[in-house]
């Protein structure tokens, strides 16, 4: 039997993004920036461009976004699912050890950033995905910095 085209995606989505953190004397600081509409705390994060990888993406992503520049790992930290423009969409999350923070970038002026404490960031997110993407993050920072 077939799957009830009810619970088939009507499009799908593959987006990347990037968990932004430095070395701080407090401990581990994440990046947060604001969404387009300034309503919540976020990652950043978009679609895989095509002929990108979604690594290559992200880093475009981060810059964009928030105006940061690092080096990103190369294994993900992990992805998650969720509902958007009428689909699902695919995040693939990288993490990103900010090595520069430039004082304008190209959505400065719809997007607000600040620097947290890891588990300051996890409070501030809204999505539940999220917040389990910074834990495991977490278990496993000695592989990313």
């Amino acid at each position: 039997m077939g799957k009830d085209k009810s619970s088939v995606p009507q499009w799908f989505f593959e987006q990347s993004g990037v968990i932004p953190f430095r070395r701080h004397a407090r401990g581990i600081e994440i990046l947060l920036i604001t969404s387009a509409r300034k309503k919540r705390w976020i990652l950043p994060k978009g679609v895989v461009e095509p002929g990108m990888s979604p690594r290559a993406s992200a880093k475009k992503e981060a810059l964009e976004e928030a105006g940061i520049t690092g080096r990103i790992s190369r294994e993900a930290v992990g992805d998650y699912v969720y509902q958007k423009w009428n689909g699902h969409c695919r995040v693939t999350m990288f993490a990103m050890q900010v090595t520069h923070v430039h004082e304008s970038w190209e959505e400065d002026d719809i997007r607000d950033r600040r620097w947290v404490k890891l588990e300051k960031a996890q409070a501030m997110l809204d999505r539940k995905e999220l917040r389990t993407l910074l834990k495991r993050f977490e278990t496993r920072l000695e592989e990313f910095v």
